[in-house]
This record gives structure tokens, sequence and C-alpha cells, in this order.
């Protein structure tokens, strides 16, 4: 009786043995071969270990993403020649604030496995090791083995061939089989990558197989030439390699680009092309900035000293020539502060001088003074003018006053080229910024250059005391604006310390123009008290004022909040801009703070966002960068349902708004 005891005994542990080796188990996953009754000789075929994992667990894929880790396959092969893992692409599982890649469910990781010549059959052993999430995560370990015969062809169970072949469709295939091709991979600021991917249709899904360079959270999307641009986070600290790898999925099917080279691919003609269109833009921005309000008072003083001065014409092609200089110094120098501090890493956009309330408090003072001595208050005007108008060095530092006040004035033809700028590599930014100043600076010089155009220019005279008191309104109008700015960064106090200061300034000029040296000594020692008291109270920026107080249609720039609206379906506009900003002020007044806009997006359900950039918002300007843009106004348009915004004209319109809601003329 003992010995058949023992001998049942010892029955039942080799087949628990042998049944444990056949699967592996642990907690929420439980783990088989998924592999034929027999393998064909002489043909490499597709093998798999099947991971059967709980509702709402998962398993990791080559890049675990955030956190996690991918399972290990250990392989022992006798007979045959088994080749890597092939592993199925991924989706995203966002876990609290983490984003990690795998997959949710059933899963098949995959390899190929060729006997060798002669054999008749095959024996796999594997140590496997695994982790499994919800929330919390559970490790596994388990030990298989398998031993298949080798016949002249393949037997399959018609179930096991179909469920391999499901996971065999994900495995992702060749990069030279992909419609999909990356026509460059750069990086850009906020310590993100940004890569172009060119084809047709829709935009696929992307993964980075290096998780350890880039984050695994999904990209940003834009449309681009042929294609999209996809931005990635990177990997704070992470090095950047000579090339790195990412894994395209769309329709069920997936490609690999193992080695996309990083910043290293040659423009092609179509992107050399772009360049110039861009060059030609710029140049079209620089000129109608003449135009702009910010610029005009001080073209006014450089068109007055041009008129007084009585040159001839080749001391007036000599001021052009200075005046020119001027600004292109001025946009190259700013151009080269921008690029630098890209390179640092550091969120800048353009205009940024006049999110500094001591830069705004500096150009008030300047332009009341400059608007008082044309007004004839007080005999300084001359000395000015020598500087700003008259003296050959003035037309220089008029040429860079003219560029510092125009920067925030992003007119038609400035927003793309700006926005290129700061993600195209150094030279062909610096291009751009030349192309800007170029357009600027082009106007006064081709009147210069032109004996036909200044034989038109009328001859001095007494008129030319009344042009040179009206030319004193258009810089009143801009120290209102000034003052309207600085209240804007700064609060109440803003525009009152303003006022305040140019008031004082103006007593103390009255009192200098008393007679006698100790009158003018305490005007000057009075006035510069005074502005020394300004900016030494000039408090810190706290927030800036919302633009849209006591308005219930728009709300202030909140991520969160546009991300669940975009989850939600629901339709989004976001008004991108600036107090300093004339041409969002303008598109305010005319179009988005209409009855009309109101009544459309109130009607649609439209989350209606003001991102107000008048002081620096780091958040605001992320956000910018993500559209390819550094300057304002900029006007991003989600329709129901997508998550890829269409970018506005910079010049707005009713209709504009009213067609964002008419269907496609093919869908009518």
């Amino acid at each position: 009786m003992l010995k058949q005891w023992t001998l049942a005994l010892a029955l039942l542990l080799c087949t628990g043995q042998a049944l444990a080796q056949a699967t592996a188990s642990g907690d929420h996953v439980t783990v088989r071969w998924l592999a034929p009754e027999a393998l064909a000789a002489k043909e490499s075929q597709p093998l798999g270990f099947y991971f059967e994992v709980d509702p709402e667990w998962h398993v990791y894929w080559r890049n675990a993403g955030d956190s996690g880790a991918a399972p290990r396959f250990d392989m022992a092969v006798q007979g045959a020649e088994a080749g890597p893992i092939q592993w199925p692409y991924p989706q995203r599982l966002p876990i609290e604030h983490l984003t990690n890649l795998g997959y949710e469910g059933n899963v098949a990781y995959l390899f190929n496995l060729a006997p060798e010549a002669g054999a008749e059959s095959v024996e796999l052993t594997v140590d496997l090791e695994w982790l499994v999430c919800k929330v919390d995560c559970i490790p596994g370990f388990g030990k298989m083995n398998l031993n298949l015969p080798v016949e002249p062809e393949a037997r399959w169970q018609e179930s096991e061939r179909e469920r391999l072949n499901t996971f065999a469709a994900r495995v992702p295939r060749s990069a030279e089989a992909s419609p999909w091709q990356a026509a460059s991979l750069l990086t850009g600021s906020n310590n993100a990558l940004w890569l172009h991917l060119q084809g047709e249709g829709d935009a696929p899904q992307v993964f980075p197989l290096d998780g350890a360079l880039l984050g695994a959270g999904k990209p940003d999307i834009e449309p681009a030439e042929g294609g999209y641009r996809y931005r990635f986070e990177r990997q704070p600290g992470a090095a950047l390699p000579a090339t790195t790898g990412f894994v395209i999925a769309q329709g069920g099917s997936a490609w690999e680009l193992p080695a996309v080279a990083l910043g290293s691919q040659a423009p092609q003609q179509g992107q050399a092309q772009a360049l110039w269109l861009l060059l030609l833009a710029a140049f079209a921005g620089g000129l109608i900035l003449n135009l702009m309000p910010c610029v005009f008072p001080v073209l006014s003083i450089k068109l007055f000293g041009l008129i007084n001065s009585g040159a001839s014409g080749g001391a007036r092609t000599r001021e052009g020539l200075l005046y020119s200089s001027g600004v292109l110094v001025t946009f190259a120098a700013l151009g080269a502060l921008l690029l630098a501090l890209r390179a640092g890493g550091a969120a800048i956009g353009w205009g940024f001088q006049l999110q500094s309330p001591a830069v705004v408090l500096a150009l008030i003072v300047l332009f009341w003074l400059m608007a008082l001595a044309f007004s004839g208050v007080f005999e300084f005007g001359h000395k000015l003018m020598s500087l700003a108008g008259n003296a050959s060095g003035g037309s220089f530092v008029t040429g860079v006053l003219a560029v510092f006040v125009a920067a925030p004035c992003t007119g038609p033809f400035m927003g793309a080229a700006l926005g290129a700028a700061a993600i195209l590599p150094a030279a062909s930014a610096m291009a751009i910024f030349l192309g800007l100043g170029a357009g600027l600076a082009a106007p006064f010089l081709l009147l210069t250059l032109s004996p036909a155009l200044l034989s038109r220019l009328p001859r001095p005279g007494p008129w030319m005391d009344r042009l040179r008191q009206f030319f004193a309104f258009p810089l009143y109008a801009t120290v209102i604006w000034l003052a309207w700015v600085l209240g804007r960064l700064l609060g109440d106090s803003g525009w009152l310390i303003a006022c305040a200061l140019a008031l004082w300034l103006t007593f103390c000029l009255w009192l200098g123009g008393q007679s006698g040296r100790a009158w003018r000594f305490i005007g000057t020692g009075a006035a510069a008290a005074g502005l020394i008291a300004a900016f030494a109270y000039l408090p810190a920026a706290g927030d800036a004022n919302s633009a849209t107080a006591g308005q219930s249609l728009w709300q202030g720039y909140d991520r969160a909040r546009i991300e669940r609206a975009l989850a939600e379906r629901r339709p989004v506009f976001i008004d991108y801009t600036a107090a300093w900003c004339i041409t969002c002020q303008v598109n305010k007044k005319l179009v988005l703070d209409t009855a009309h806009t109101s009544e459309l997006f109130a009607k649609h359900n439209v989350l209606a966002i003001r991102a107000d950039w008048t002081r620096h918002d780091p958040a605001i300007t992320e956000a910018l960068a993500e559209l390819g843009r550094n300057s304002v106004p900029v006007y991003a348009w989600y329709a129901p349902g997508t998550d890829t915004p269409k970018l506005l004209p910079q010049l707005l319109q009713e209709r504009m708004m009213t067609e964002l809601f008419q269907p496609p003329s093919g869908d009518q």
C-alpha cells in the first residue's frame, strides 16, 4: 500500500511540474505559449508568449513610459535559432500624472523561430519576469518550457493561429514600408524636440523608443508642410544623441523608424523655397510696421528732422543709410538675444521688452518729453532733435528707437515668420530677423535715395513749426497707450505712477525755465529725484489684471480647462493677446468683443479663452511655442471633436467668426 501511495504522489508531482513548466502565472496574469503543434522544417515562423491579463490591469511595451518596466525573456533554445522579441505597438496609459506605454488586457509578445537543418524537434526554455499594474504594481516571475516536433509543414490550431496573426499585425514593419517619413528632428524651446513627419492622411500616433530621452506623454501635434509636426517633451538632463527612434501607428498597422537623425537633415528644395517665402513674409511684415500706430510717432520725428535739415542729396542718402543701419543692427541684436535665450532653454517671445514695467515707464518719459518739445514747452527739444532727427548720429539712434517700439506690433505676415524663426536653425532665424528690419527701413531709405521723391518734399518755411506741433499729438497718444499698458502690468498704481511722473517732469521743466542758473539746477535736481523715486517705487508686477473682468464670455488661460473642454468635444477659441499689441486691440474692438461674436459663441457653447500675455507668462509662452508662434496676436480655433487647432489670420473680420460654424462646402 505504501508503494502505491508513493508512486501516486510521484506521478502527481511530475504532472504538476509539467503543468507549471507549460505556463507561468502570478497575481492578475497568466502566461502561456502561443505556438503550433508542430514546426515547419527549413522555415522561420512566429511564436509568442501570450499574457492573459485581468481587466483594468496592464503590462508594458519595450519603452514602459514614465513608470513601470518591460517584461524580460531569458530564453534557451535547442535545435533552432530564435530571433529577438517583437513588440506590438502600445497604447498610452495615463496613471495619475504619469503616462505609461503598454497594453491593457491580453497581449502576445512574438519572436521568430527557425529550426536547424536536420532537427527532428526543438526545445525551448524561458525564464520570465514581468510587472503588472493597475495603480499599484506587482512583479511576477516564472519559468516555462516547450518541446515541438519538426515536420514538413506547421500544424496550428486555427484559434491559436488567428490569435497570433492579430498581434503580428500590430508589430511595426520596416521604415521603408512606412507611408510616413521623418523630414526632420529639431530641438525647440522649453526642452522640447520637434519631429516633422511627411505623409498623407490624418496624423498617426507616434511613440518614442528611447524613454530616457523623451517623455511618454501624448505629443502636441500641428499641421506642417506635407504632414505634421510632433512636439515631444525631453527628459530633464537627457543628453542629445545623434539619432533616436520612433514607432508610428495608424489604422491598426505600425512602422518603426529606428534612427532619425537629430538636426542633421539636409534642407530639401521645398524647404529652401519655404525659407524664401518666410523671408518675403518677413519683409512684407516689416513694411507694414511703418503704418502701425506704435511706429508712426518715431518716423514722424525722423521725417520732420529730414525736412528741417535742408541737407543735400548726398547728406540725405547718408541719413537714410544710417537710419537703416540702426534698424538692422537693432533687429539683429534682438534676434541674437532671443536665439541665445532659446539655446539656453528660456521661453521668451517677441515684444518681451514691453513686459517690463521699468521699460514701459522709461518709454513713457521719453515720448512725453519728445511731445512737450514738439509742442514748444521747453527748448531742450533742439538737443533732443539733434539726437533723434537732425544729426547724422541721430539717424542711427532713431532707427534703434523705431525697432524698440515696433517690435511689439505684430502685423500681418509677421506671425508666421517669427514663429518659424523660433524653431529654425540660428542662421535661417537671423535671416528672418534681418528681413523684418529691411522691410521696416525700406520706405525711409527709398525716400532718401530717390531724387524724384526728394524733389517732392516741401522746402523749409514757417509751416514747419505748425507741422512740428502737429506731430506732438501722435506722441501724446503713444504716452496714453503706454500708460494704459503700465496699468495692465501693475494695476491702478501703474497708470497713477505714469501720470504723476509726467506731471512732475512738466513742473520741473517749468521750474528750469525760470530765469537764472539756480532755477535750472533746482529743476534738473527735482526731475532726477522724481525719476529715481518713480522707478524705485515700481511695485513688483503681480498677476496681470484679467482682460475680461466683468465679462462672462471670455475666461482666463487655463490649460486644464481647455483640455477638459476638448475631451468633452466642446469647441474652443483661444485669443492670445497683450495690452501692448495694437492689432490685438483692433481685433477685439471690431470683431471679438462684438455682440455678433458673443451670440455666436454662446449659441454654439464655445469655450472662449483670452490668453493675456501683457506680462510674461511661461504657460502662455509655452502654448504659443507649441503653435509655432512667439508673438501675438494668435487666434486658435478647435472645432468640436478635434485636438488640432486651426490658426486664423492676424487681421480678423466678423465673417470669419460666422464661417467657423459653417460646414465645408463638400459637406453641404
